[in-house]
Order: C-alpha cells, then sequence, then structure tokens
C-alpha cells in the first residue's frame, strides 16, 4: 500500500509554489439557488488556466538539476500539458507531452506555445508511448496525478480553502465538491481538509459519462473504463479511465462519497458561471457546481459548500455554444 500525503508534504508544497501558483480566492455566489451558501474556488485563474500547475511545478521543483536537466515527459489531454510545459519552462529544462489525438486543439496549441515538444498518440496509448520515451531517452516522467508530489501539489487547493475560510473567522465548510479524473486532485484537497477541518465532508463530482470513479467508490474496489466509454464525455479533462493507485488509496481514507452529473448539467453550470459568477469554466471545471446545482438530493446537508472550479480552458466555440442554448 502507498504512503499517504500528509499535511506537512502539502505544507512543503506550498512554500515551493509561492509566487508560481495564485492563490485563488473564494468568491460567494448570492444567486445560488437553495438553502445555504455556496463559495467558488476558480483554479481558472492560475497562469496556465488549471489547477495543475500546482502538481507539476511541485513534483519539478523537487527533482535534482541533474534529473531535470535529463528532460521531461508527460502525458496529458492538455491542462497538465499546460503545466509541465510552463513549469519545464521556469527552470529550463526541455519537455516533451504526449497527448491523446482527440484532445481538444487549443489545449495542444497552448502547449505547443508554452515551449514543449508534442507527440499525439491515440487515447489508449498515451501513457505507454509516454513511459516507452522514458525508457528510451532517460527522461523524467512527470505523472498527471499517480505520484504523491502531484498529489501534495494539488492539495494546496485545500490547505488554501480551509486557511482562508478560518482566516476569515467563519465557520467551517460543511462541504467541498471536486471534480474527479485521476484523482490528484480530490486526494490532495481531501487530505488536506480532512486534517484542517475534520468535520467537513469531501465529495468528488465527475460526468455518468465517465464515471469509473463513482463505480470504483460504490463497489469498494478500483474499476477501469475504456477510452471509447469516457471520451463520451464533454468533460475532457474527466476522460481518465480510472483513478489512479495513489489517489484510490487517498480516496477510500479521506473522501465521503463520489456523485456524477449529466452533460445537460455541466453545460447549464458553465452557462451560468459565466454569466452570474463571471468565471469561465471549462466543462471539467463546471462539475462540481452542476452537482451544487442539479444533484442536491445526492449531497449531505451544507450551510456552507465550497465547489472547486478546476480550469477554465474551454474552446471558445464551444463556450459560445453553451452560452447560446437555454437549458
Amino acid at each position: 500500500m502507498p504512503d499517504l500525503v500528509t499535511l506537512a508534504n502539502i505544507r512543503a508544497a506550498q512554500e515551493r509554489l509561492a509566487g508560481v501558483a495564485v492563490h485563488t480566492p473564494l468568491l460567494p455566489c448570492i444567486w445560488a439557488p437553495g438553502d445555504g451558501d455556496l463559495l467558488l474556488k476558480p483554479e481558472s485563474l492560475q497562469p496556465i488556466g488549471a489547477f495543475k500547475i500546482r502538481g507539476a511545478y511541485n513534483k519539478i521543483a523537487a527533482l535534482t538539476a541533474q534529473e531535470r536537466e535529463r528532460g521531461l515527459v508527460a502525458s496529458s489531454s492538455g491542462n497538465h500539458a499546460q503545466a509541465v510545459a510552463y513549469a519545464a519552462r521556469l527552470f529550463g529544462a526541455r519537455a516533451t507531452i504526449v497527448i491523446p489525438d482527440a484532445a481538444p486543439q487549443h489545449k495542444v496549441a497552448a502547449t505547443k506555445a508554452l515551449g514543449a515538444d508534442v507527440v499525439l498518440v491515440p487515447p489508449a496509448e498515451r501513457d505507454v508511448a509516454a513511459r516507452q520515451l522514458v525508457k528510451e531517452h532517460g527522461q523524467i516522467l512527470v505523472p498527471p496525478y499517480d505520484d504523491p508530489e502531484i498529489i501534495a501539489g494539488q492539495g494546496t487547493v485545500g490547505a488554501e480553502i480551509a486557511d482562508d475560510i478560518a482566516a476569515a473567522g467563519l465557520p467551517a465548510a460543511d462541504l467541498v465538491l471536486v471534480p474527479v479524473s485521476g484523482g490528484g486532485l480530490i486526494s490532495g484537497v481531501a487530505t488536506a481538509i480532512k486534517s484542517l477541518s475534520p468535520s467537513t465532508r469531501v465529495v468528488g463530482v465527475e460526468p455518468e459519462l465517465a464515471g469509473d470513479a463513482a463505480e470504483s467508490f460504490a463497489g469498494g474496489q478500483r474499476v477501469e473504463w475504456t477510452p471509447e466509454q469516457t471520451y463520451r464525455t464533454i468533460a475532457d479533462g474527466l476522460r481518465t479511465t480510472s483513478v489512479g493507485v495513489h489517489p484510490w488509496e487517498h480516496i477510500q481514507a479521506h473522501v465521503d462519497d463520489i456523485i456524477t452529473v449529466s452533460e445537460d448539467q455541466i453545460r447549464a453550470a458553465m452557462q451560468v458561471l459565466a454569466v452570474r459568477a463571471n468565471v469561465v469554466a471549462e466543462p471539467s471545471g463546471a462539475a462540481a457546481t452542476a452537482a451544487y446545482m442539479f444533484a442536491r438530493e445526492q449531497l449531505p446537508p451544507a450551510a456552507t459548500t465550497v465547489a472547486v472550479v478546476s480550469g477554465g480552458n474551454v474552446d471558445p466555440a464551444l463556450l459560445a455554444d453553451v452560452l447560446g442554448q437555454h437549458y
């Protein structure tokens, strides 16, 4: 069984990330429906538009200079790709990113613009191709989620939530909603929240069409879906076929539940976030808000809920389409 990340690991990541990752605010949502208060944690405000910079930079910063000189390799559908490319540029390291050929083109272009070399492969080959590059060229792998340093970096999201609520003199949040893909974000957030605010419940959210984590949680064992199944969802950042080995141990230890939302609910949440909260969210980033808006019956009662908006790197054409619809 892998060792679990601790609050001390997350605090160390906070020190490394100072001046690199934005300490994003908690935004009150006076427009939110129903009883209770909703606060948004807009990770769309990060330099690369998503929370992924936290884990990627923490992992790369923890490497030795000699390791970074060997070059970095990552596999990603887009946001981790940009995070590794950006962090590598900050350290003057070369990065090669393996991206599924079905990934949004604007994310591919953004990764290239940050100076990384991009290799496009079929979705089922992304992890195999990355490991092959490491084997052939001796580069260092920067995993998207299945790594303690990645989890610790993502955990700074949870530490900021708990710290900011305490600093404001407010009661602890009753519920924190977190999107789930490979599980790095929810693992880190849940670790921090349960350490700093044990009474707070942490619930993961993923699309119905990529519900491997919800099925795993309900059945008590990690299951894997096929790329053909998970690639049906509009939420391209949540198409991972299973949660990682390290994240699964953290999920079992710290997460209270994982639920799913529909494609229309994700789209409607994107629209509301843009129009009412002035927050641009990609589909993956809107999943937690969708759960608050449309799946309250599946959630524990909460006077105060925090929803993590994990990213805002949405294709402009998709955003225009979502804004023009009635949900």
